[in-house]
């Protein structure tokens, strides 16, 4: 099975197959200071789309197996950033998020949150990755369903629920 992801970057939709990025649409945005200094591209356009994805995908195993879940990579107003401090805070019991190669993923571990959003970006369609997977649960995640990669908040925020109504019984 080929390994896919629809994703987007700045806007622009984005294909990624068996490593190979091609960029879908014009990116809707045209400047961002954050983006700027993060992958050092003043004016978006498809081309910087393309290598800010290939750069990820090289450096920080972005869509790949050998993905790099650092949790020490943060931005002062990121999702992840403030689901990762209200899961240390006890604020929450746990995050619903999104990660590329596993789908939605379930879990109490910040800093599991954080390494998966630290350099993530907006994910429209993804592939199981067996190596993803087997680190998210290494961690205490849960996956919805690893072997689709389904993407499905709105069902993966039943399962804490069910297991908190088993907690109370």
């Amino acid at each position: 099975m080929k390994c896919q992801h629809l994703i987007q970057c700045c806007g622009a939709k984005v294909a990624i197959q068996d490593r190979k990025v091609e960029v879908l649409s014009e990116p809707r945005i045209h400047n961002c200071p954050l983006h700027e200094s993060l992958y050092g591209f003043k004016a978006m356009n498809k081309e910087a789309v393309k290598k800010t994805v290939e750069f990820k995908m090289q450096n920080y195993g972005f869509c790949c197996q050998h993905r790099v879940f650092d949790d020490a990579v943060v931005v002062s107003y990121g999702a992840s950033e403030i689901m990762k401090i209200c899961i240390e805070a006890e604020l929450l019991d746990c995050a619903v998020i999104v990660c590329e190669g596993a789908g939605t993923v379930i879990t109490s571990n910040p800093s599991l949150v954080q390494g998966i959003g630290a350099h993530l970006t907006g994910i429209i369609r993804t592939s199981p990755v067996e190596q993803i997977v087997r680190h998210i649960r290494a961690e205490g995640g849960s996956i919805l369903d690893s072997k689709t990669a389904q993407i499905d908040q709105a069902k993966g925020f039943q399962k804490p629920l069910k297991w908190a109504s088993r907690k109370l019984r």
